[in-house]
């Protein structure tokens, strides 16, 4: 009986978050890092290194996709519900993060210890972190803005050589071993999720 109740309203809940659209944009953006990733270390004089711009962009693409797709038309009734929706937030979030990292992984295999799928995984938690921090303080219509900008002025600014204080500040653009970046990548992540999980998102006119 309580599995009756309980799954009409999961079900309203992940189409108040228009979760297909989400994971088609995930999937898009997949198949998009993949073939990038596999045409750039195709071209002449290029090793490991070309596909950088698939690790600074693509999870970018990803985060967007889930911290949209947090905005529901329903906030007020959710916040008002007799059920507490913190599990569901984390349930939710969590899955997507998981789902993105994976797929995106996949898309840049090989080169472990360089730009390959580990520094992937840690870009696509940290900006999936910062994009929920964005979507509980500004709102899911506009989580995508504050992570997009700081990515865009990590990847001009980063130095060329990983390691030292860019490892802090420049997280998006370090090799996979790198502790520090994967430190900042998980504190993001949590602050982000707790934001989120424990205050929602912004409502939204």
């Amino acid at each position: 009986m309580t599995a009756t109740v309980r799954t009409p309203q999961a079900v309203l809940y992940l189409r108040s978050r228009a979760l297909p659209a989400t994971l088609a944009a995930l999937a898009g953006t997949a198949l998009l890092a993949a073939w990038a990733a596999d045409w750039l270390q195709g071209r002449t004089g290029f090793d490991h290194t070309a596909r950088v711009p698939v690790l600074a962009l693509a999870p970018l693409l990803a985060a967007a996709a889930i911290g949209t797709g947090l905005f529901s038309y329903t906030e007020e009734l959710d916040r008002t519900a007799v059920r507490p929706w913190w599990p569901r937030r984390l349930a939710y979030l969590l899955v997507l993060t998981a789902l993105a990292a994976g797929a995106l992984a996949l898309a840049v295999p090989g080169h472990p210890e360089q730009f390959g799928a580990p520094a992937m995984v840690r870009n696509v938690v940290g900006a999936t972190g910062v994009t929920a921090a964005a979507a509980a303080v500004l709102g899911a219509r506009v989580s995508w803005l504050p992570m997009t900008v700081y990515g865009g002025a990590v990847y001009l600014a980063a130095p060329r050589t990983p390691g030292g204080a860019a490892a802090y500040w420049a997280w998006p653009m370090q090799p996979g071993p790198q502790a520090a970046a994967w430190a900042m990548a998980g504190t993001a992540y949590v602050v982000g999720a707790a934001l989120l999980v424990l205050r929602g998102p912004r409502p939204e006119r």
